[in-house]
Formats: C-alpha cells, structure tokens, sequence
C-alpha cells in the first residue's frame, strides 16, 4: 500500500470510530437518568464505598451534600459531555480492535506477540485505575471536602461543574497512572528497565510519586495527596515484580 493507501484506510478507522462513538453517545444522552445514576452516586450516603466502610466498622456518618448549577446551559452542556464520555467508554474495546486491526499489517511476528499483551494490558490497568478512582479516590476525596468547614457558619455549595470536572480530571489520571506496570513491562522487555534499577532509585520514586500526586490532585489537602500517592506507590512495587531480576 502507498501512503495515500494508508491514509485513506487511517480516514475509515476514524470514521468507523467516530460513527461508533456517536451512536452510544446518542443511546447514552437518552437514557439520562441511568447515566446520571451512576454518575451522582459517589454523592450519596448508601454508596457501595461507605457501606463497605461501614461493614469494617468504620462508619463515616451520614452527610448531605446538594449539588447546584450557576449556569444556564450548564446542565444541558454536562448532559452532552457525559453522554459522549459514556460513548467513549462502552465503545472502547471496538476502538481498541480497529486500532490493532490498522498497525497489525505493520508488525513483524515477534513484535505482534508482545504488541496484544501490551495493548490488552494498557486497557485492563486503565479500566482498574478508573474503578480505584470512582469507587475509592473520588468518594473519599468528595466525602472529606464536600463536608469540611473551616466555621459552621460557613457553607458548602457544591456546583455540578465542580463536581463532574473532579470525577472526570482524577479518573482519567487514575487511569493514565495504572498504566505504569505496561509501560514498566515494556521496556523491561526491551532490555531497558530491571528489577534492581527501579529498587535502587525506590527512594527518589517516592518523592517523584509524592509529586506527581500533588501536580494530578484537583483539590490542595494532604488527605487527597495521600489518597493518590498510595496506589501508585503499590504500582511501582508491582511494576518490580514484572521485570527482569537481572
């Protein structure tokens, strides 16, 4: 194939994408309330985290937190945001499958037989670093800032803006940060990264981690910070594991 032949290809994966896309976003923009359901929930006190802290005999109270809109479109905005999120997500393993099918034709036997494991890890970690943050980082984080006051007299107004760009900003990070360990295990394979190499500079990962968490963190509080920075100190750890020894 020429390069006008590749491009002409490249310009049907993104329409297929794109159509594909669209199509749940529109089923996703119908069914309003099941899609705000899910995403409101961390919100509420009967929430699966709080239950679960609960169980553990650790009960974090019941709290109130109201959401309110200041905009006049606002609302109608966030609905098509969210609507075309949810697309992304439900239509993701279609995207991921046109991606391979278009750079599959490119790659030698040997470099396919790693490629799959690496892309269906890149997925597989980005999927669990999103769970960690809607049902542990964001329900925590929101819980704690939603209802802290500096004065009774002073109070929370929470605006769904607020609320959505958080959600949206710490589960992306979430997700970028778990692709850590493939990303590790890559370049071990590649000959570039060991086991002793990461042990040895474990020490200047824990103040990078402590960074980065600060940088990926919407809200300035150390118990955010702390939040944050345990997974992807347990990410690292397991990133060790997967490497080389030698």
């Amino acid at each position: 194939m020429t390069f006008w032949d590749h491009l002409d290809e490249l310009r049907s994966v993104l329409i297929r994408c794109a159509a594909i896309v669209v199509v749940f976003a529109v089923v996703a923009f119908c069914f309003r309330d099941e899609l705000f359901s899910i995403v409101l929930a961390p919100k509420e006190t009967d929430f699966f985290t709080y239950q679960f802290l609960r169980t553990l005999g650790t009960d974090p109270g019941n709290f109130q937190v109201d959401l309110i809109n200041t905009a006049l479109a606002r609302q109608f905005v966030i609905h098509i945001q969210m609507s075309f999120a949810a697309g992304v997500i439900v239509a993701s393993p279609y995207l991921l499958f046109e991606f391979f099918r278009f750079i599959s034709p490119a790659l030698y036997e040997h470099e396919r037989k790693y490629f799959i494991p690496a892309l269906s890890g890149s997925y597989l970690m980005f999927v669990l670093g999103a769970l960690v943050s809607y049902f542990i980082l964001f329900p925590l984080t929101f819980r704690f800032l939603g209802t802290y006051q500096v004065n009774a007299e002073v109070v929370n107004m929470i605006t769904l803006d607020s609320y959505i760009s958080t959600l949206l900003s710490l589960t992306l990070a979430m997700g970028l940060i778990f692709e850590l360990p493939v990303v590790c295990w890559v370049l071990g394979r590649l000959g570039i990264l060991t086991a002793p190499m990461l042990r040895s500079f474990r020490r200047h990962a824990i103040v990078v981690i402590l960074i980065v968490a600060a940088v990926i963190t919407p809200t300035g509080d150390a118990f955010t910070l702390f939040v944050v920075s345990l997974p992807i100190f347990l990410l690292y750890e397991a990133s060790i594991l997967l490497l080389p020894r030698e």
